[in-house]
């Protein structure tokens, strides 16, 4: 298993109280050029598999023996989450498992995934450019409204907010708020290797739009989820966004089948 970034006991606060203040916190080169190549690979080999149009896989299954899974379960990279979460939450997470996701924007396809503003399920997100187009007017910057919710008591006040935020009005609302400058969303300039982390719960995050003959590749590492899986409404809403995500692939399947 490849070597990650340690846990400095020194970066943690820096890195909560950033994310508390400005929303998000960076820590520069958490990948080296090694491991960035070799996730780079793993890219390459699914871009062709799903022939240059969009794709999500989520869970270590889905990335198995690629860096991406070596990074999700490496005891360096596992700490470091775990020390943020409990220095951030006051309390150890309930799962200790960090859950992956690889994302791929291009082609036509990818349009329909850029401002999808959503809240995640679990409390602590790292966001890790791998591929991000470096010119043209649409690069995928990521864009949040940072911070807008606390962590909830109530897994049905969270499936409710979430429900009302992530239906297609609501969407559509936001969207154009957004592009007429009514709403201004803090927007970053994602560089690969660099990890981004913010509290993907209590943030509201999409990404804009990125050109469909460029493609933007990021991996995503969610940890510690303040709702039990165990709960059945918990599985049932977990299972409505793998459906999604499943839904998208597919779509992009029937239309290069064609």
């Amino acid at each position: 298993m490849p070597e990650f970034l340690k846990a400095d006991p020194q970066v943690v606060p820096r890195i909560v109280s950033e994310m508390e203040q400005q929303g998000y916190a960076v820590i520069e080169r958490f990948l080296s050029e090694e491991q960035l190549e070799a996730a780079r690979a793993h890219v390459k080999h699914e871009v062709a598999r799903h022939e240059q149009e969009y794709f999500a896989l989520q869970g270590r299954d889905a990335v198995r023996g690629s860096v991406i899974e070596a990074m999700s379960v490496s005891p360096e990279v596992t700490d470091l989450f775990r020390q943020i979460y409990q220095a951030g939450l006051g309390q150890p997470p309930r799962s200790p498992a960090i859950f992956p996701a690889l994302r791929c924007l291009q082609g036509t396809s990818g349009k329909r995934e850029s401002y999808y503003f959503h809240y995640d399920a679990a409390a602590l997100t790292a966001l890790i450019p791998l591929v991000t187009p470096t010119a043209g007017r649409h690069c995928g910057d990521f864009i949040f409204f940072p911070n807008l919710r606390n962590i909830r008591s109530s897994l049905y006040a969270n499936i409710a907010e979430k429900a009302l935020m992530q239906n297609t009005l609501t969407q559509k609302l936001v969207t154009f708020a957004v592009k007429r400058g009514w709403l201004k969303p803090v927007k970053i300039k994602i560089v690969p290797g660099n990890a981004y982390f913010f509290w993907g719960y209590r943030s509201l995050h999409a990404n804009e739009p990125c050109d469909p003959k460029a493609l933007r590749s990021t991996v995503l590492l969610h940890y510690g989820e303040p709702h039990s899986r165990d709960n059945l409404a918990s599985r049932l809403f977990l299972g409505w966004n793998f459906r999604r995500a499943r839904a998208s692939n597919q779509r992009t399947t029937r239309k290069n089948v064609r």
